[in-house]
């Protein structure tokens, strides 16, 4: 499902996941002519045939805390068929905002929370060993993004779950 305001992005789910909806509080209408919805399905469209579309295509604008969008624009930076870890997004939040140290475990509430799904890539953090730890949508379709992507640094239990 996807929602947009004020001609921007503000949600992609991913049907039956956790926090569906998250933080939308208006009323949803149907809209087959919205422009942004259009370019967003696009955009998803093209991510399927496999041609690596540029997030900076869309307009978007997730709403959540502050600090969680400085975690959402991080994992914007992650380029397509690869992962960094909880810990690695952790140390570098801890860099933007001036602080000594973050939580990995903090990093993951903000992550989990995302609210514009696969768009803003959240399946590729992984655990600190390569674990694929929790996914939102569900670890079934994590492992289909990243298979999709040719991601190959996942541990021994994971390949063999993606075969």
């Amino acid at each position: 499902m996807l929602a947009s305001k004020d001609n921007k992005l503000i949600g992609a789910w991913i049907e039956g996941q956790k926090y569906f909806l998250g933080n939308l509080k208006e009323k949803n209408q149907e809209k087959d002519d919205d422009i942004t919805l259009a370019k967003a399905k696009k955009w998803l469209d093209s991510y399927f045939k496999g041609e690596k579309p540029r997030i900076t295509d869309l307009n978007l604008a997730p709403s959540g805390s502050d600090f969680a969008k400085v975690v959402w624009k991080l994992l914007c930076e992650i380029p397509y068929g690869e992962v960094t870890t909880y810990g690695e997004i952790a140390r570098k939040v801890a860099k933007i905002m001036n602080r000594s140290t973050m939580s990995a475990q903090a990093i993951g509430g903000a992550v989990g929370h995302n609210p514009i799904s696969i768009i803003i890539p959240c399946h590729r953090v992984v655990g600190a060993n390569g674990s694929l730890t929790g996914y939102a949508g569900g670890i079934d379709k994590k492992i289909f993004l990243l298979k999709h992507e040719g991601v190959k640094c996942l541990n021994m239990k994971e390949k063999k779950a993606m075969k």
